[in-house]
């Protein structure tokens, strides 16, 4: 999986140095944004394979950023993984609908997501 591309999205700066610390000692290239306008910014420059953010962000969510990559050509099947601490149904349905392939609740053990990261990056392979 080397030479794959992530994209953190969280308004935590501390959150977004954790799950890059994890991605990065598994071999993964990661890139940082700390909400959805930033992250979009990061798109326009550089191809990713995987985004992870977090639901719960101003002024432009989870949700809204999923919607927004689901309608750009080279984005429309990029994993994406919400990490969140919403553990609700109601917050998982509201991802599904908004395109995301996945959800992980904060805090969550750096084995896990580097299964769900790895098995997502597999399945988009061709």
């Amino acid at each position: 999986m080397k030479n794959r591309t992530i994209l953190v999205v969280d308004d935590s700066a501390v959150m977004r140095q954790m799950i890059s610390a994890i991605l990065e000692e598994a071999g993964y290239s990661v890139l940082l944004a700390e909400g959805g306008e930033a992250a979009l910014t990061h798109l326009g420059r550089a191809q990713v394979d995987l985004v992870l953010t977090d639901w719960t962000m101003i002024p432009m969510d989870g949700g809204e950023l999923t919607r927004q990559l689901r309608l750009l050509a080279d984005y429309a099947h990029v994993p994406v993984v919400v990490l969140s601490t919403i553990s609700s149904e109601a917050g998982k349905s509201d991802a599904r609908k908004a395109g995301a392939n996945g959800w992980l609740c904060k805090p969550v053990k750096p084995e896990t997501l580097l299964d769900v990261v790895g098995s997502l990056l597999q399945m988009g392979r061709a």
